[in-house]
């Protein structure tokens, strides 16, 4: 047998979402084949602090972890396919591919993604224009429009100009808006930020709580009585979507304790639409995919309207979660690639897309 593949996950991040990426990586340490791979694990603090393996581990023993104790690493760039420590415990080798199991600002958003570009090393997921866009839901929605993509209305708020004009900015929202509505930062995931407001007291409320994570606010159209569905893609340049899903929150909708917390949500695969519905489900879900310039993973999430079957897309997750009981290893489980496939074909997805770069100039 040939050597192990040195596969570098990261998780933790600057993001807050940082407890969902190490419950991800958690989840990936168990179930990865460790005869086949040789795992460096390497955490970001919520500060933004890169840390030692040691550290690493302590950080994903739980993510309760006392940031000011764990060890900051120095990285740099050697100029070859690597990333290492100056100091720490990691060894100093170079790593085939990085898993970057971030979630949210600095890590799903491009920014990690740039670092592995400059560094010149092979990584899972979209590259940094798929992150970037696929992160910022006003450019995701702009993308969708010119592909013709449907979505529900919505209005974007900056968050300086909500500070100065708070009465300007309600009356251009529920002129083009009815209530209820739905808040959200524009760069953050897992319904972090997000809130659904009845009236204009609950719509106050809801734009200061997302501004507190971003400068960019979102409000959307509820899309009432629709069902909320969700497919998973796998690929590159031939993409295959997986069989639909369907969430029905346990909550008022599908918040960040739904999702992570109360456990009170059912999650219906497939989805409880008909098959003609489940086939335009999946061919939006690869247009999706191949409009922001996605690779190799994402979970493309859907309205579908009980009466007609209408179909809006809702946003594009290009690190989607990646625990076992997350949707999209569920979807693909239901689809017949199980959890440790999964990861194989990611990883496999990474390396071939990062050798297919190499055929790329980059002097004359």
């Amino acid at each position: 047998m040939g050597r192990k593949i040195r596969l570098g996950v990261l998780c933790g991040g600057r993001s807050a979402e940082h407890e969902v990426s190490v419950i991800s990586a958690r989840s990936m340490l168990e179930a990865i084949d460790k005869d086949k791979y040789e795992l460096v694990m390497i955490g970001i603090s919520k500060e933004g602090r890169w840390l030692s393996a040691t550290d690493t581990q302590q950080l994903l023993a739980s993510s309760q972890v006392h940031e000011d104790g764990l060890t900051p690493v120095a990285l740099d760039y050697l100029g070859t396919r690597t990333l290492v420590a100056q100091q720490g415990d990691w060894q100093d080798q170079p790593l085939d591919v990085i898993f970057p199991l971030l979630h949210g600002p600095y890590g799903e958003d491009g920014t990690v993604q740039g670092l592995m570009e400059l560094a010149n090393v092979a990584y899972v997921g979209a590259g940094v224009v798929g992150s970037a866009v696929g992160m910022d839901k006003e450019l995701m929605k702009r993308v969708f429009k010119a592909e013709g993509l449907p979505q529900v209305d919505y209005q974007v708020v900056r968050r300086s100009r909500w500070e100065k004009d708070r009465a300007g900015v309600h009356a251009e929202i529920e002129a083009a808006l009815d209530y209820p509505v739905f808040v959200k930062p524009v760069n953050l995931g897992s319904s972090v930020g997000v809130s659904k407001a009845r009236d204009s007291a609950e719509l106050e409320q809801a734009i200061d709580e997302a501004a507190q994570y971003d400068y960019k606010i979102v409000v959307e159209a509820e899309a009432s009585g629709c069902r909320e569905v969700e497919v998973a893609i796998l690929g590159n340049e031939s993409p295959e979507a997986s069989t639909t899903g369907e969430i029905v929150p346990g909550n008022d909708f599908y918040d960040y304790n739904a999702k992570y917390i109360d456990d009170n949500s059912d999650l219906i695969i497939p989805a409880r639409i008909s098959p003609a519905t489940q086939e335009a489900v999946r061919e939006l879900g690869i247009r999706a995919f191949q409009a922001v310039e996605a690779w190799g993973l994402a979970r493309v999430d859907f309205f579908v309207r009980e009466s007609d079957e209408a179909i809006f897309v809702n946003e594009i997750n290009t690190m989607p979660g990646f625990t076992p009981i997350s949707m999209y290893p569920k979807l693909w489980e239901a689809s017949g690639v199980g959890y440790g496939e999964l990861i194989d074909r990611l990883i496999q997805l990474g390396i071939e897309r990062h050798e297919d770069k190499q055929k790329t100039k980059t002097a004359r």
